[in-house]
């Protein structure tokens, strides 16, 4: 490895076929100088639908065992403070509190704060409106498969 004068630090590489190659230290490069978009496509370049976007960070929201568990007390339940979901299950307060702080941004639960405690509920239409999307998702396979 050998480092070359001038501003920036570079140092030059060598593979093992015996090419070299340069490489320089990112702090010292001026953001014109980087260009990622021409290598990788970003979050920003891959456009999809709204509802498509919504319904994905519902189920992303649900990828979780401890928040299935969670909703299905809520379901359960109707109504239930966080000290109760902690006792159900086998973790940690902090770690049950992230699980219904995703499910609450989500709009999956609504919390409301009852003096020192949050006592939570299902958002039965927002879990209607999961069932009825994914019936349409699944009726398009369905004429898909019909149609083949």
């Amino acid at each position: 490895m050998l480092y070359l004068p001038g501003p920036g630090r570079k140092k030059i590489i060598s593979n093992l076929d015996g090419s070299f190659f340069i490489v320089y230290r990112r702090s010292t490069m001026k953001k014109s100088e980087i260009n990622y978009t021409s290598t990788f496509p970003t979050k920003q370049d891959v456009h999809f639908p709204d509802a498509a976007k919504n319904l994905a960070c519902l189920f992303k929201a649900l990828g979780h065992p401890a928040r299935l568990k969670i909703l299905r007390h809520l379901l359960a339940e109707n109504r239930c403070i966080c000290g109760r979901i902690v006792e159900l299950l086998p973790l940690a307060q902090s770690t049950v509190s992230q699980h219904l702080k995703i499910l609450k941004e989500s709009g999956l639960i609504l919390g409301e704060i009852e003096g020192p405690k949050t006592c939570y509920c299902v958002d039965r239409k927002k879990l209607a409106s999961i069932h009825e999307a994914l019936s349409a998702l699944c009726n398009v396979e369905d004429e898909n498969e019909n149609t083949r």
